[in-house]
């Protein structure tokens, strides 16, 4: 602690007018401002001495003892007028509560399954039957089946019909639409059909290189692999699109031949049918295997395997989907005869010096059916 030294208290005398105390070095009175003599004998008084400034020394514990409670101060002034502005002592400040959010649980969609289309079958219809209509002849303008007709037709002959007689005729069942398929964009369908490889170019190797080798253009290899210019490095993997391959030079290419035709499909006559005097011909049906081509024909063989009627044969070539087997052709005799026959699809391949056309086989040989033929009457002549 620093010590503090007192001053000597000055000297004061009285101002012989108005006895106010003044110095005594005064010469006039500061009250009523008479003139004063200085007093004899007595010596001035010494200069007053100015007071030297308190020095005060505090130690570290004290000093952050100090600075500890002026903050606490500071804290509780702070803490006492934010409880009065918020309504008064005593009273506390609710907190304001908080809404916690509620989660709900979205139900999944659910997908309904489209029902597949079905085909409404459509009723029968009753016609009369008119002149020179066969079974089969029914079937092919009314776009069924033989069977059709004769399921729906009980007890109906196709060798005894009779013009004007009530016939019941189904109608062709509408397909359904099949459902729609997802289909790929043209480009996308051009990609996944183009057969690809991968190749690693080799240390010093060249794109006009690779590309002479795949025989492949050096521009499609760039465009299917996005490349900007010709430079490739070792070890960098291209696609060669195969599908874009330069043609090979040479001789034309053979045609390829189309697939095989599948074994036509016999209608009438039905197998053992038979055939009586009054027939003087027999047709022979059977049900289309395709739109055929150019040059290409049915081949239809008929022939007679009665014992003892020796090798009697006819072979015939037609487009369209039925053939009349002539008169001529019909067995002789009293007794009936065993006709088989078959039908397969044909092409031509070339003719012979003669100018025949030649023909080889464009299919399968449909089964082989056998009816019966009555013989003409003794006596008869058969019509050319």
């Amino acid at each position: 602690m620093a010590e503090v030294t007192p001053e000597p208290k000055a000297a004061r005398r009285i101002c012989p007018t108005c006895g106010s105390r003044i110095s005594t070095d005064a010469t006039r009175c500061v009250v009523c401002g008479a003139e004063l003599r200085p007093e004899r004998g007595k010596p001035k008084a010494a200069p007053r001495r100015r007071r030297a400034p308190q020095q005060v020394t505090l130690s570290l514990p004290l000093a952050i003892g100090v600075l500890a409670g002026f903050v606490l101060l500071s804290a509780g002034g702070t803490f006492a007028a934010t409880r009065i502005s918020g309504g008064g002592a005593g009273r506390e400040l609710s907190p304001t509560p908080s809404t916690t959010p509620t989660i709900t649980d979205t139900p999944a969609p659910t997908f309904t399954e489209t029902p597949a289309p079905t085909a409404t079958p459509l009723p029968p219809i009753e016609i009369t039957l008119p002149p020179n209509y066969f079974c089969v002849d029914l079937a092919a303008v009314y776009n069924v089946s033989l069977q059709s007709i004769l399921a729906l037709n009980p007890g109906l002959n196709c060798n005894l019909l009779v013009v004007g007689q009530s016939i019941m005729i189904p109608q062709p069942t509408p397909t359904a639409a099949p459902p729609p398929t997802e289909t790929l964009s043209p480009e996308d369908a051009t990609s996944a059909a183009c057969e690809t490889v991968s190749y690693e170019v080799q240390e010093g190797e060249a794109l006009s290189a690779i590309a002479e080798s795949y025989n492949v253009s050096m521009q499609a290899i760039m465009d299917y692999n996005s490349m900007t210019g010709t430079t490739v490095f070792s070890g960098q993997t291209l696609i060669i699109p195969l599908c874009f391959r330069n043609p090979t030079p040479g001789p034309s290419p053979t045609p390829t031949s189309p697939p095989p035709y599948p074994a036509p499909n016999l209608l009438l006559p039905l197998d053992g049918a038979a055939f009586t005097l009054a027939d003087d011909t027999v047709t022979l049906q059977w049900a289309a295997v395709a739109q055929l081509r150019e040059g290409e024909l049915y081949q239809v063989t008929v022939e007679d395997v009665t014992e003892g009627s020796g090798t009697r044969r006819l072979v015939a070539y037609v487009s369209d989907t039925k053939y009349i087997v002539p008169v001529s052709f019909r067995p002789s005799g009293t007794l009936p005869h065993i006709l088989r026959w078959w039908v397969t699809t044909v092409r031509q391949t070339g003719t012979n010096d003669a100018g025949i056309p030649i023909y080889a086989s464009a299919g399968a040989n449909s089964i082989r059916r056998a009816f019966t033929w009555f013989a003409a009457a003794v006596g008869s002549t058969p019509t050319p």
